[in-house]
């Protein structure tokens, strides 16, 4: 937070974010969709609504369709069960998982359940049972590198904390009963949502490059004293926060040991304290969408 900004507050920033390889993905999907069975989309369980593709429907039409929810460790769970139950109503099949500690096992067992049919069709013609090809799409950054490298065994795809690391289509080989054709993370051309748009940059789905620390942290802290209070009650001694968010800072510097040499508060590094405490889980178990009743 500059000096102006701490006069004036934070000023709100439009969020478009829309590299030229997602577009290229979009299109080599539709390109190559005839050579895969099922779609596995990973979303994040802390925004379930905000890091789902919202144009999928589109183009992977027709396909049975696996909601994966990673980070179901950092989630609130008892919102994000009612995005569960919603997903499970328009016809997906829904898993939850916590990357770092669950079994992956239960993804492939549910795609043999859904080809079944198919497979039971050629066993009964003499025929072998076709291996599963697998589509995996998703928002950057919301763990789907991690999800490969787990179903794998070992590490076949590059990791970052930071979206954009996968470039290309390509296939990978799970084992001698499944493929899948990874892509880079996607999002859409215009983020019209804008609250969407600084969910998804709150949880690092958005480069941030492109971005104002200062206004995404002063997201978080509104959207945390809207849905969690206690949070900022316990991490930063936050009763309320104040209107020009000063005060806040202030506080939350004190708290975390953010001074300068000359005894002020570093703003900007406060802004990644912030931020960085949601990622990381140090702000509590959290889901910042809400469904609408």
């Amino acid at each position: 937070m500059s000096n102006n900004s701490k006069k004036q507050g934070v000023q709100k920033n439009v969020i478009n974010w829309y590299p030229g390889h997602m577009a290229r993905t979009k299109r080599e999907v539709r390109e190559n969709l005839k050579l895969v069975d099922i779609v596995y989309e990973v979303i994040d369980a802390r925004m379930p609504m905000s890091s789902k593709i919202v144009d999928i429907e589109e183009w992977v039409s027709g396909k049975p369709k696996v909601l994966i929810m990673t980070k179901y460790d950092l989630c609130d769970k008892e919102e994000t069960s009612k995005f569960i139950d919603f997903y499970k109503s328009r016809g997906y099949y829904v898993i939850s998982l916590d990357l770092l500690h669950d079994k992956v096992d239960n993804v492939i067992d549910i795609s043999r359940e859904i080809l079944k049919e198919e497979n039971d069709k050629r066993i009964n013609k003499g025929l072998k049972p076709r291996s599963i090809r697998a589509l995996i799409v998703g928002a950057p950054n919301v763990g789907k590198s991690t999800l490969i490298n787990r179903l794998v065994g070992r590490k076949s795809v590059q990791i970052g904390n930071r979206p954009g690391v996968t470039k290309r289509l390509s296939w990978i080989r799970i084992n001698k009963d499944i493929e899948l054709l990874d892509s880079p993370g996607v999002l859409w051309p215009r983020l019209d949502d804008q609250e969407g748009a600084k969910i998804l940059a709150s949880f690092s789905s958005i480069k941030e490059e492109i971005l104002d620390i200062n206004s995404i942290a002063v997201f978080i802290l509104k959207k945390m004293y809207e849905l969690y209070p206690e949070e900022l009650l316990n991490r930063y001694g936050i009763e309320e926060l104040d209107e020009d968010f000063i005060e806040s800072y202030d506080l939350i510097a004190q708290k975390r040991g953010a001074i300068t040499k000359g005894g002020v508060a570093d703003y900007d590094r406060v802004s990644n304290i912030v931020i960085q405490d949601l990622r990381n889980g140090k702000l509590g178990c959290v889901t910042f969408d809400r469904l609408e009743d």
